[in-house]
């Protein structure tokens, strides 16, 4: 005798149409093809993504990633206690600021002050208006032996060297058709101008002569600005004399006619002194 369930199973699937075994086999193969290539395209398309968000974060450094949204929060709970967070002070709206730039300082009596120029200006060198008429100016930047320092090499003995601590030097030169003033302002540092003075007294008081009948002198003094002396030699028959002149941290050598009287350099001394009033402030 059957048993029941048999019978039941074959009284439902007695009238059934059954699909031939290949085409269940094709239908299985379609199947799952579809589902491989639906999961590679989900996997592509997640890769695209995320390769997408991560080149676009590389170009914008100061990109930033998208807000989270809210969790929802069972208002039942209490929130937690808020973290502090350290102060960083206001941030300043606008442009960026930049470093303040050094500008001069103010002093106490509301006056500004600079580091000095240590350039000599023009404006405290001669010029013709100190000068008699007749003299015009001419190029000249220096070349020559017409300075008092040629004196040396007159000498036996050995002299301080002069041209101490200079730290700018500045020339003119004027011309006449009988006569030629040319004058050298040079700037000590510190307190050296004052050094000059003295090593140019010295060249001229100490100077022991190679040749009898040489002669180094000081023939004046005490002529103008803060310091002045008029000296002179006379090597091989030849006379020569120079006005040098101390105002501040400047030192004037100005070579004269060797005929220049103390009077006619007191008079110049004036003039080259207040012309260097122009390139220091100790006037």
């Amino acid at each position: 005798m059957p048993d029941p369930i048999f019978s039941e199973l074959y009284r439902d699937t007695e009238h059934l149409t059954w699909a031939p075994t290949e085409q269940v086999r094709g239908r299985a193969r379609r199947r799952a093809r579809r589902t491989r290539l639906t999961a590679t395209l989900a996997a592509a398309v997640a890769v695209g993504v995320i390769a997408t968000g991560a080149v676009a974060l590389a170009g914008r450094p100061d990109a930033t990633p998208p807000p989270v949204p809210p969790a929802t929060v069972d208002p039942t709970t209490p929130a937690p206690a808020p973290t502090p967070s350290r102060s960083t002070g206001p941030t300043p709206s606008g442009s960026p600021s930049r470093a303040p730039s050094v500008g001069p300082s103010t002093t106490s009596d509301g006056t500004t002050s600079r580091p000095p120029s240590r350039a000599i200006p023009a404006a405290a060198m001669l010029q013709l208006a100190d000068l008699p008429a007749g003299f015009r100016r001419e190029a000249w930047d220096g070349d020559g032996d017409g300075s008092l320092e040629s004196v040396g090499i007159y000498c036996r003995n050995q002299l301080p060297a002069t041209m101490v601590k200079v730290v700018a030097t500045r020339f003119v030169s004027f011309a006449s058709p009988a006569d030629v003033v040319s004058e050298r302002v040079t700037r000590h540092a510190g307190s050296f101008a004052e050094t000059e003075m003295q090593r140019v007294r010295q060249r001229f008081t100490q100077c022991q002569p190679h040749q009898s009948g040489d002669s180094f002198a000081v023939v004046a003094e005490s002529l103008g600005g803060d310091d002045a002396v008029l000296v002179a030699s006379e090597v091989a028959g030849l006379p020569s004399r120079w006005l040098v002149v101390r105002q501040g941290d400047l030192v004037a050598q100005v070579s004269v006619r060797s005929t220049t009287t103390p009077a006619e350099a007191l008079r110049l001394a004036r003039s080259v002194a207040n012309r260097l009033c122009a390139g220091t402030d100790t006037c």
